[in-house]
């Protein structure tokens, strides 16, 4: 996920804070030394297994959960960190034959727990839909959908994420985990050392990342197959936030966010009104929003009748009251849109997903005062599963909080967009004829719109083959995969990546 400001693009999840070394300890204050091993951080425990079963796609899945953690090292050879991962494998004859698939969620400062316990993981609790409640109790369950099946998988939470940990002090901290490149850097070698000490150097390998994990992988993706020495047959990118400037400042000369964000807002009324969200539906809109709304979009509000028609076709496509669209000049942006097309209810709706709601806390107030309602409330549930799965079910002791989104580890983020995964992606797969890249996205996303992803591949040349990058969209929002249908369709169309010749 992104955390927004969200960011731009949920990752659904943020940019990182410093990380915590205890249950109830805060971090470090800058320029003062982290705690040595000597007992006031206890060294975490060695990797634990347990034995479990799920009904995947109708057939029961045995296979092996397994908690453990890799060391950062720095030049010296000196750790400072330790990154903890969740391995899901299935034994066999063929084991080693098996794909492995390395997951990543973003923010940054996000925990990979919502593609683990939401996505693709054996197991599910529920978050991200309609009526889903922080109170409601955080059981797992098998999850019918999940890629176990087909591929291992290996969850990472970057440092400052779930168990994961620093062992230097903040400025150290920044430098070495919290930019865009440190991330790449460390995290590449995270996967190396995974696939050595697991001894699946020869396994097919891929990649899945959501939100700024989907800015992630095009990058991971390059960097191990040119530094590290790791080639990767595939990635898929979900919800991914892809290009900064393009979804950024609304107010910004470029039309570019405009457009982006109508066919999402469009889709949002769409299911509202009970249509269907498919490529017919969508395709009016598409086309729309490429033609005339640029036009009449650049003529500027002081072309009365472009501005008129603009307003009026805004209006009918998002749902929202026409004079209130026309005072805007047919230019709405994500934050008034949520707040009105939900406000006869007294309610607000979601950049994640604009029909995920709750109610206004201040519905009278002129300004917004209320967090994403979504995003409020997956926390509890996901944080109180994975600490229960991976300290309980699992054994892996350990005593410290878990951080399945850190705010702080997104304050203390370098926002250095300059380096756009779109180049390392295009690097990527011309190097590598054989990669497949599937981008998938939720309809109704406002976070990272899918309109985003389609504007890039449509920029991107063929390398000889139709459709070399794949593009995929759902029903739903940023967390799509939280509605078992669009779950369903999203397994369905990885299992042809990985099935492919």
């Amino acid at each position: 996920m992104r955390i927004t400001t969200f960011v731009s693009c949920f990752a659904l999840l943020m940019a990182m804070g410093a990380p915590t070394y205890a249950a109830d300890k805060p971090a470090d204050k800058p320029g003062k030394e982290a705690p040595k091993d000597d007992g006031e951080l206890a060294p975490f425990p060695a990797p634990k297994s347990v034995k479990q079963t799920a009904t995947i796609a109708g057939k029961r899945v045995e296979y092996t959960a397994t908690v453990g953690s890799l060391p950062v090292k720095d030049e010296k050879g000196k750790t400072i960190g330790e990154v903890v991962y969740t391995a899901y494998t299935v034994a066999g004859s063929g084991a080693a034959a098996r794909p492995v698939t390395f997951a990543f969620n973003g923010g940054p400062g996000a925990s990979s727990v919502y593609l683990n316990l939401g996505a693709i993981g054996p197991k599910q609790v529920a978050f991200g839909k309609a009526g889903d409640s922080p109170s409601d109790p955080a059981i797992l369950k098998d999850n019918a959908n999940s890629w176990l099946d087909f591929t291992d998988l290996v969850f990472i939470d970057p440092i400052g994420t779930g168990f994961s940990r620093t062992k230097v002090d903040e400025e150290q901290t920044k430098k070495a985990f919290y930019t865009a490149d440190s991330d790449i850097h460390y995290l590449s070698r995270i996967i190396y050392d995974w696939l050595l000490t697991n001894n699946r150097l020869t396994s097919k390998k891929y990649l899945v990342g959501e939100s700024y994990g989907g800015y992630r992988l095009p990058r991971l993706a390059y960097y191990l197959q040119s530094r590290i020495g790791v080639g990767v047959s595939g990635m898929t990118l979900v919800s991914p936030y892809l290009d900064p400037p393009a979804i950024g400042e609304a107010d910004a000369l470029s039309p570019l966010p405009w457009m982006i964000n109508l066919t999402a807002m469009a889709a949002g009324n769409f299911e509202r009104q009970g249509k269907p969200l498919n490529e017919t539906t969508m395709g009016p809109v598409e086309k729309y929003d490429r033609t005339e709304f640029m036009q009449d979009l650049m003529a500027g509000p002081r072309d009365k009748a472009a501005t008129d028609r603009l307003s009026a076709k805004v209006a009918e496509l998002t749902g929202l009251d026409p004079k209130l669209v026309r005072r805007m000049n047919g230019r709405v942006d994500i934050g008034t849109y949520l707040r009105e097309i939900h406000r006869a209810d007294g309610k607000v709706g979601s950049v994640y997903d604009s029909n995920v709601t709750a109610f206004d806390p201040f519905p009278s107030s002129a300004e917004a005062r209320y967090n994403d309602p979504l995003l409020d409330g997956l926390i509890a549930p996901t944080t109180s599963a994975m600490a229960d799965f991976v300290t309980n079910q699992v054994g892996w002791k350990v005593e410290a909080r878990y951080n399945a989104l850190s705010y702080e580890v997104n304050k203390l983020w370098d926002r250095d967009d300059t380096d756009n995964p779109v180049t390392d992606l295009r690097k990527a797969i011309a190097n590598d004829p054989k990669m497949a890249v599937t981008i998938v996205h939720g309809w109704n996303d406002l976070s990272c719109p899918y309109f985003g992803s389609r504007m890039l591949i449509d920029q991107m040349p063929t390398y000889g083959v139709a459709e070399r990058v794949k593009l995929r969209m759902y029903p739903g929002g940023h967390m799509f995969y939280a509605r078992p249908d669009s779950g369903a369709a999203f397994r369905k169309d990885v299992m042809a990546m990985y099935d492919a010749k």
